[in-house]
């Protein structure tokens, strides 16, 4: 399908498909189908805001343009970055920056009819370190996120369960320990705390199920990522050569009972529009 069309035909998901990059159709449905013929489908999708960081990174954009260009794109849904908040990130007074982030973009998703859905969060600290101060450290920087997130009406914010791998069994047990304080905390603000298959121990579908299952939260979940399963990569991304990667297919189907949202990916497309298989 032509990635034209389709975005033209999707919507966002109340839970969401969250797309990271494009989502597209296979090459071999490329015949079009008539507006009136076509089924309404069941899910809308959103915009994650890392489908632009690079323009943001060379300082093309601000990262507050990302409602704009969502809705120039044919989104309804929006799924923030944290880390691309600079004047959050760097700021010695986070607390304030994040009361006037909060504000900015309430303002702009009200303004082009857009709904906040999630944010995910990067460089809080690692929920799953083996030092129990860096620890404890992490679940409070992530905190006030939570907080944020409630204030945007979102449904949730995304974390990673990095720290310490070389113990799969600590892991488990620092990961369950993280995750339970952080939905305790985020229940009190109707916030869901969702994990993603982000690189390293985390993108082993089943070690990952085995400790939301463990954490036993009813806020407690996944964001199934359809390119983030490569176990050795820093970043779990399967973009690029990988020498030991989590089966995708299998990964997705065993993340998506406890899914929260999903992150759907394309790479490439060719001059006519249509994604590379």
């Amino acid at each position: 399908m032509n990635r034209k069309r389709f975005l033209n035909r999707i919507t966002y998901a109340g839970l969401g498909l969250t797309a990271i990059g494009f989502s597209s159709c296979r090459n071999d449905v490329k015949k079009e189908i008539s507006a009136k013929n076509a089924k309404k489908p069941f899910f809308k999708l959103s915009l994650a805001q890392w489908s632009i960081h690079n323009m943001i990174a060379k300082g093309e954009i601000s990262p507050y343009s990302f409602a704009e260009i969502a809705k120039k794109w044919g989104f309804e849904g929006l799924e923030y970055v944290n880390s691309l908040y600079q004047d959050i990130m760097k700021s010695t007074n986070k607390n304030e920056e994040l009361k006037s982030f909060v504000s900015k973009n309430n303002a702009l998703a009200l303004e082009h009819n857009l709904n906040n859905l999630l944010i995910m969060i990067d460089d809080e600290g690692n929920l799953s370190d083996s030092n129990k101060s860096a620890r404890v450290l992490a679940i409070e920087n992530h905190k006030p996120w939570v907080e944020a997130a409630s204030k945007m009406g979102c449904h949730s914010i995304r974390v990673n369960l990095h720290g310490s791998t070389n113990n799969i069994d600590a892991w488990k047990e620092t990961s369950k320990e993280s995750l339970t304080e952080l939905s305790d905390f985020a229940m009190n603000y109707k916030i869901n705390i969702i994990v993603e298959n982000h690189g390293g121990v985390s993108s082993n579908a089943d070690f990952l199920m085995e400790v939301i299952n463990g954490v036993n939260k009813e806020n407690c979940g996944t964001l199934p990522d359809f390119g983030n399963f490569c176990i050795s990569g820093k970043w779990g991304s399967s973009s690029g050569e990988c020498d030991n990667e989590y089966d995708k297919y299998l990964g997705v189907k065993k993340l998506m009972p406890k899914a929260f949202a999903v992150s759907a990916k394309s790479y490439d497309f060719d001059d006519e529009g249509y994604e590379k298989i």
